[in-house]
């Protein structure tokens, strides 16, 4: 299988006042296309600041990051984003929906940035696969949080992506709908082919993964493939 994300030797720091804080220190790991990858530690481990540059929503100070077969440090932020915008699927914790546009609003908005000329019809087909049929006309203050992060769901997978980035996908949510959430997101990504990069705290989620990459105080403590649960 090709490589889709080939991360080498990164390292990121902050300065605080008159301190440098190393965030990440010398990660360096490989992801298949359509594996399932999971990145656990506690917090302050580095895992969401490791996530964004793997994105290329932010910049390392040392290392490469190559994503899609594009090396992401000899681009500028408009070839970014646009590598985002054609590959790239996003679901935070937060949900992040526009609270001005209805789900199918949410849904179509990036359909219709790639110029889809069926970008409603296809929207309205995501939110029937995650049980929304009859919501996408409410906004986002109309949902609970389950049926936000299940339009944040959809809306990930709208643009076809080849890999998605999910930080901490039911952090705002119970235990029950946290399950829900994660089998419509395990079942698009499988039914998709996409490759998933999962940040989470849930070790019960993270198992679900091929892979799981340990991070603690911002090195790398292990890298395992597993048996998915």
């Amino acid at each position: 299988m090709a490589k889709i994300l080939n991360v080498r030797n990164l390292k990121k720091t902050y300065t605080s006042g008159s301190k440098d804080l190393t965030v990440l220190d010398d990660i360096s790991f490989d992801i298949e296309e359509g594996d399932t990858f999971a990145i656990v530690g506690p917090s302050g481990s580095g895992k969401t600041t490791l996530l964004g540059l793997c994105a290329g929503l932010d910049q390392p100070d040392l290392g490469t990051i190559e994503l899609c077969g594009s090396e992401l440090s000899a681009m500028d932020e408009d070839e970014r984003a646009l590598l985002r915008n054609n590959n790239v699927g996003f679901i935070f914790q937060d949900f992040q929906l526009l609270p001005t546009l209805t789900a199918l609003e949410n849904v179509s908005v990036p359909l219709e940035l790639q110029g889809a000329k069926n970008a409603g019809a296809k929207a309205k087909e995501l939110l029937g696969k995650v049980g929304l049929a009859d919501r996408m006309h409410h906004y986002p203050s109309q949902l609970s949080g389950g049926e936000q992060q299940r339009v944040a769901l959809a809306r990930a997978f709208s643009n076809g992506p080849s890999i998605l980035f999910a930080d901490e996908p039911t952090g705002n949510l119970d235990e029950e709908t946290g399950q829900k959430v994660v089998q419509l997101l395990f079942d698009l990504n499988q039914e998709a082919g996409t490759t998933l990069v999962i940040v989470t705290h849930d070790l019960d989620l993270a198992k679900r993964n091929q892979h799981i990459l340990r991070l603690k105080g911002g090195k790398i403590m292990a890298n395992e493939s597993t048996v998915p649960l």
